[in-house]
């Protein structure tokens, strides 16, 4: 299998589609990254893949070696800036234009999972992240499957869920956590994400839809709790215009003033909008999510190795 010089498989999943699975699965491999850990990142989002937009890296082609595919880099590895190097791979990728529907059958989606996981060449890596679609249907099945029969002991470090505080939302992500205890894959811990508004124009942080649904779900499941991710426009903007995140004086995020840190050490400039050479990474450290995700990553490290 070419897993096999991976350290830590961790699965990103969710119930229900719309609670930002990607958005977690990119800013965990960003923060997993800017900790100095080689990562990986498999889209198996067979009829939504986003990752390459994530990234920015659409236009990217895969490249066809001798015994597989090569993964798309993201950024290469900066060992004095303790950066690990990034890659991606997606079906996104395979096709000719970014509205192109894949309208398979349950097989043939199957087939595309396993290719997947036995003919990218990841080579040694420390993390392989693998974002799923919502639900748990047929890929999820070949996926559990594949990974609990092929994976080395301790390689499947486990899932992290993914859902929303509305009760509506939970009440589907606790179906994956069932499909978890079922297929005897470990739970890692439960993010509850859009937890909260983080205004562009002033210092308020609102939760607009309310607060704790996951952690409840989590303590009813005697699983961790990896932490509250709000809605920050800002990193909608740096991915989808590479401009570095600027906030107001004073923006304050679960209890803290983020713009006060963030903005000192940011190196942004007022008006700056351009794709600039720097690393996605490195902008994303002017981000108000980066502190919270720098602390999920922590406990997900700790708790895997």
């Amino acid at each position: 299998m070419s897993l096999a010089r991976i350290k830590h498989i961790v699965l990103v999943l969710s119930g229900k589609g719309g609670v930002g699975k990607s958005s977690i699965t990119t800013q965990l491999a960003l923060s997993l990254s800017l900790s100095g850990h080689s990562v990986g990142v498999l889209d198996v989002d067979l009829t939504g893949p986003s990752m390459p937009r994530m990234f920015n890296i659409e236009d990217a082609k895969v490249t066809q070696a001798p015994g597989g595919w090569l993964p798309v880099p993201v950024h290469v590895a900066n060992p004095e800036k303790g950066v690990g190097e990034l890659r991606c791979m997606s079906l996104g990728f395979l096709l000719r234009g970014r509205g192109d529907a894949v309208v398979w059958r349950g097989p043939k989606k199957t087939a595309m999972i396993r290719q997947f996981l036995s003919d990218v060449l990841w080579g040694e890596m420390d993390y392989l992240l693998i974002d799923t679609p919502p639900g748990t249907s047929d890929e999820h099945i070949s996926l559990a499957e594949t990974l609990l029969k092929e994976a080395k002991p301790g390689q499947l470090a486990g899932a992290v869920i993914v859902t929303t505080p509305q009760a509506v939302a939970t009440a589907d992500v606790k179906k994956e956590l069932n499909f978890c205890v079922k297929t005897r894959i470990p739970v890692i811990g439960v993010i509850e994400n859009m937890a909260g508004f983080v205004c562009p124009n002033c210092a308020e942080c609102t939760d607009i839809f309310g607060k704790g649904g996951g952690q409840v779900m989590a303590k009813d499941f005697d699983v961790p709790f990896l932490g509250r991710i709000p809605i920050d426009p800002q990193f909608v903007m740096l991915i989808e215009t590479g401009r570095r995140p600027e906030y107001p004086q004073g923006t304050v995020i679960n209890g803290e003033d983020f713009s006060k840190a963030l903005q000192k050490g940011s190196g942004s400039s007022t008006g700056e909008v351009t794709k600039e050479a720097s690393l996605l990474a490195e902008k994303y450290r002017g981000c108000s999510l980066e502190p919270i995700f720098r602390e999920i990553t922590q406990d997900i490290v700790t708790a895997v190795e």
